[in-house]
C-alpha cells in the first residue's frame, strides 16, 4: 500500500489495524491512509487490581501489539492497536458483561465527571511506541428510564463504560467534554496521527 502526502515516511509500508471495532475502522479511514484490519489474537485483557487506572488502557494497547508482533508481524508492516476505558472514582470500567452490568455502569456516571483513557500502540520493524490519551466526560442526570431505554435499543455491551458518544445517550445525556471527542468514540485520531509521523 502507497502511503503519499503528509505521512510519507509510511510510504512502501503496509498499516495494519489489529482491532475488531467497526468504530475504530471507521475513524481510522478518517485519516485517509490505506490500511487491512487484522486480529491482534487471543489477549489476556485481565490486569492486577493495584494497576493504577489511568494506566491500564495503555497496558493492554502494548499487550496487544505485542501479541500481534510475537504471532505474526511482517518486516513492512506498521501495527495500531488501541484499548479504550472509563475511570470513575479510581475504577475502571471496561465493556459491560450483561445489560445488567450495562444498567449499573450508566447509573454510576449519571450526573458525574468521568474520564475516558485511550491507550494507543503502534508496532513496527523498527520498535514500538505507546500513548494515552484522556477525555472528561461530564453526564447529565440520567432517569432509570433512560437508561433502560438506551440500553435496550442499543445493546451497548460492546462499548467501554457501556455507552457511546455518537449514539442516542451522548445527544440526550453528554453535557460538557474537555479533550478529544474520537478519544470517546475510541480511537484519539490526533494522538494517532502526530505518533505516525514518528515512525522510521
Amino acid at each position: 500500500m502507497e502511503q503519499t502526502g503528509v505521512l510519507d515516511n509510511l510510504s512502501g509500508r503496509k498499516i495494519i489495524l489489529a482491532s475488531g471495532s467497526p468504530r475504530r475502522r471507521e475513524l481510522l479511514s478518517q485519516l485517509g491512509l490505506d490500511f487491512e484490519v487484522k486480529s491482534a489474537g487471543d489477549v489476556d485483557e485481565t490486569f492486577a487490581p493495584d494497576t493504577p487506572a489511568d494506566e491500564v488502557a495503555g497496558m493492554l494497547a502494548r499487550r496487544k501489539g505485542q501479541c500481534y508482533r510475537q504471532r505474526c508481524m511482517k518486516p513492512d508492516e506498521v501495527v495500531i492497536t488501541a484499548d479504550t476505558v472509563v475511570v470513575v472514582d479510581g475504577k475502571v470500567f471496561g465493556k459491560p458483561v450483561d445489560a445488567t452490568d450495562a444498567v449499573r455502569m450508566l447509573r454510576t456516571l449519571s450526573g458525574r465527571v468521568h474520564s475516558v483513557v485511550t491507550g494507543v500502540n503502534i508496532e513496527w520493524a523498527g520498535g514500538s511506541m505507546c500513548r494515552s490519551a484522556h477525555t472528561s466526560v461530564e453526564f447529565a442526570e440520567l432517569t432509570d428510564a433512560e437508561i433502560a431505554y438506551y440500553v435496550e435499543r442499543y445493546r451497548p455491551m460492546d462499548k467501554a463504560g457501556a455507552y457511546g458518544i455518537q449514539e442516542w445517550i451522548g445527544c440526550i445525556g453528554v453535557k460538557h467534554i474537555s479533550g478529544s471527542y474520537y478519544n470517546v468514540m475510541g480511537l484519539p485520531l490526533h494522538l494517532l496521527y502526530t505518533m505516525l509521523r514518528q515512525v522510521r
